[in-house]
């Protein structure tokens, strides 16, 4: 029951990156506190160590969810996205018709938003709501703090 996760080429090069980080430096970072903390003497009452174990445990973790992620990832061809609807990977221009401004996000997965970088996840209401959208369409977001009414002004890569 696997599930594919798109990802596009920057993305995947980023959990690669990410990926290779937490095995190494972080790996040993933690070795080494670990190491310290066991040289303090009594585990039992040992903070330093249950803290470096913590760190262990969480790092395990990540790297295992990364490993997963980028095993089962397809990576979006972006020259290859059509531009007739809204998609991963689309760059989407829209006008705020409360404020009248020009907004552009690109579509992408949860593991590479970045709001400050125009990169909306398509798992966010926003984001939800303009996938399969076409250029022209009026779109309606209700959000806890109000309603957002958009304009898609176009569809690019």
């Amino acid at each position: 029951m696997s599930e594919n996760i798109f990802l596009t080429k920057e993305g995947y090069e980023r959990l690669k990156k990410q990926l290779k980080e937490l095995k190494g430096s972080k790996r040993r970072e933690i070795a080494i506190s670990l190491e310290k903390a066991r040289l303090m003497g009594d585990l039992s009452e040992n903070a330093e160590y249950d803290s470096a174990k913590q760190a262990q445990s969480v790092n395990e973790k990540r790297i295992n969810e990364l490993e997963n992620k980028l095993a089962m990832a397809r990576i979006v061809d972006e020259e290859s996205i059509a531009t007739d609807k809204a998609y991963v990977g689309a760059k989407v221009k829209l006008k705020d018709l409360d404020s009248g401004e020009d907004i552009t996000y690109k579509l992408v997965t949860e593991d590479e938003a970045d709001f400050g970088a125009g990169k909306i996840s398509i798992s966010s209401p926003v984001g939800k709501a303009f996938l399969g959208k076409k250029k022209g369409e009026v779109v309606t977001i209700k959000i806890p703090a109000g309603v957002l009414k958009y304009k898609i002004i176009d569809i690019s890569r």
